[in-house]
C-alpha cells in the first residue's frame, strides 16, 4: 500500500447543502424553512413549546419550597477524623472543633456548623465539639474514651440574639 492509494470511504465526506441558491437547486427561495414568520428567522427557538399541546413544565405539578432558614452543616465521618489524627493534622490532646479542623486543612470551610457522622472507626481519645452528631458517632467516640459536646446552632451575623 502506498500513500497515494489511501482514500476516504465513499460517502464519508458529504458536502453541506448550500441553501438559497436558486429554484433549480431544490433548496431555493425559503431554503427549507417553510413559510415566513418567527420560525423562519435565524436564532429562534421557542423553548418549551410543544405545538400547542400543554407543555411538560405546565403538565407537572409544582412541588416543595426553598426554606430560607435552612442551615447547611459541614459533615465529617469518624474515619476522616482518625486519618487527620494519624497524619498529625489535628492534635488529639486538644479540643477538636470546626476551627481546629479548618486550620488543620481537614475541612475547607465552616459553613453553618459541623455534624459528626458515624462511618468508620475511631481509635484515638478525642474531645469533640460539634453542632450535631449521630447516635452511632457519639457511641463510637465514647467507646474510644472521648467525649462529644453538642453546641447550639451557630447564629448568623444579621440575626438578633
Amino acid at each position: 500500500m502506498k500513500l497515494s492509494d489511501i482514500a476516504d470511504n465513499a460517502g464519508s465526506r458529504k458536502k453541506r447543502m448550500r441553501v438559497g441558491r436558486g429554484i433549480g437547486s431544490g433548496k431555493g427561495k425559503q431554503s427549507g424553512r417553510g413559510g415566513k414568520g418567527q420560525t423562519a428567522r435565524s436564532g429562534v427557538r421557542i423553548k418549551g413549546f410543544e405545538g400547542g399541546q400543554m407543555p411538560m413544565h405546565r403538565r407537572l405539578p409544582k412541588r416543595g419550597f426553598n426554606n430560607i432558614f435552612r442551615v447547611e452543616f459541614a459533615e465529617i465521618n469518624l474515619d476522616r477524623l482518625q486519618e487527620a489524627v494519624d497524619a498529625k493534622k489535628i492534635d488529639a490532646g486538644s479540643v477538636v472543633n470546626v476551627e481546629a479542623l479548618v486550620k488543620g486543612g481537614v475541612l475547607r470551610r465552616a459553613k453553618g456548623g459541623l455534624r459528626l457522622l458515624g462511618r468508620g472507626e475511631l481509635k484515638s481519645k478525642l474531645n469533640i465539639e460539634v453542632h450535631g452528631a449521630t447516635k452511632t458517632a457519639i457511641a463510637a467516640v465514647e467507646k474510644a474514651g472521648g467525649s462529644v459536646k453538642i453546641l447550639a446552632p451557630a447564629k448568623e451575623e444579621g440575626e438578633a440574639a
